[in-house]
């Protein structure tokens, strides 16, 4: 059985989802409900980030790109990559832009001091709001190049349509989106809705 180990609120919404997809068991690890929770984490990934996922053959796989991707794969009938090659590159080249320019910026928004040798509250809000305001402009960059090919149809979603609808959550971005993008902000809400990733983002965002 897959092991997820994430919190409420984060990446870990995103793999949930792919999992639902691919109509695996798996069995979801809060790491913020206890200290034996997140020791656990920290075992199979020393830098603690979430998603991460324990293969049933006890193999970890880290980074959200890359369990999607793992994900698509191993379980083609899922539709998280495309089957022709050419589309599937372009879904493939979509994650990897939004987890190198997307979760980036927002690791800097969240953990300002990471970034700074000294780390008074004037560089804080400073480096915060430039990483924010290039965190928003990387989404307008991103539904200029990939709006076209996120999920629009009748099908199963894929995982570059699932990675987007999670990651527009933070920092602000959805609401920037509404005025910068609008057409974009619409397919993000409707896709919100649909039936099978519902329940699943309602728990993370309830």
């Amino acid at each position: 059985m897959y092991q997820l180990y994430g919190h409420q609120n984060s990446g870990a919404a995103a793999i949930e989802a792919a999992l639902e997809l691919c109509e695996v068991p798996y069995r979801f690890i809060d790491v913020s409900s206890s200290p034996q929770a997140l020791h656990a984490l920290e075992k199979l990934n020393p830098l603690k980030q979430v998603p991460t996922l324990q293969l049933p053959d006890g193999g970890v796989l880290t980074e959200s790109a890359a369990i999607l991707i793992h994900l698509g794969l191993t379980f083609p009938e899922s539709n998280l990559l495309p089957e022709n090659p050419i589309k599937r590159d372009q879904v493939i080249h979509g994650l990897v832009y939004i987890v190198s320019n997307c979760y980036t910026a927002i690791g800097i928004i969240d953990y300002p001091e990471r970034w700074l040798d000294e780390a008074d509250e004037l560089s804080r809000q400073n480096l915060m709001a430039g990483a924010r305001q290039r965190l928003h402009w990387n989404w307008e960059v991103f539904a200029d190049q990939f709006a076209g090919k996120l999920y629009l149809g009748d099908g199963k979603p894929g995982a570059l349509d699932i990675l987007a609808a999670v990651v527009t959550r933070w920092a602000g971005t959805r609401e920037h989106l509404r005025v910068a993008r609008p057409g974009f902000f619409a397919w993000l809400e409707r896709f919100d809705r649909h039936p099978a990733l519902a329940p699943v983002f309602s728990r993370h965002w309830p």
